[in-house]
């Protein structure tokens, strides 16, 4: 059976390169424009990675994770946030991802790396 991945961004270009990266490694993809979606989604599926932006309209990815740790279901999910641009002082960081990944730089090899790391296997990169 092929692991899931919620992708949640409201970047049209991010949520269709993350989803299409996943994709291509096996993965059974949702995406969702903002937390409130992912929300609703997650009545329906429950994924085993979620990636999600910070900056999103209706409910941010900061709000997301609040609510996705306060529910037994999703609380041990691993979190990829995908973060607008590595600074020394990033306000966006969230301490209570697993992974961050930055926009500016790579997104596609963070990505891996990310997965390996969340989800303890390997994952192919090519």
């Amino acid at each position: 059976m092929a692991r899931v991945a919620l992708v949640v961004d409201d970047s049209m270009l991010i949520r269709h390169s993350v989803c299409r990266f996943l994709e291509e490694r096996g993965f059974a993809v949702e995406s969702a424009t903002n937390g409130q979606e992912a929300l609703e989604l997650l009545q329906t599926v429950l994924p085993d990675v979620i990636i999600t932006d910070i900056q999103m309209p209706k409910m941010d990815g900061h709000e997301l994770i609040s609510e996705l740790k306060k529910m037994p279901a999703t609380a041990s999910i691993p979190i990829v946030v995908i973060a607008g641009k590595r600074t020394s002082t990033d306000p966006q960081m969230d301490t209570r991802a697993n992974f961050v990944i930055y926009k500016d730089i790579e997104i596609e090899s963070q990505l891996a790396k990310a997965l390996m790391s969340a989800l303890g296997e390997g994952v192919p990169t090519d």
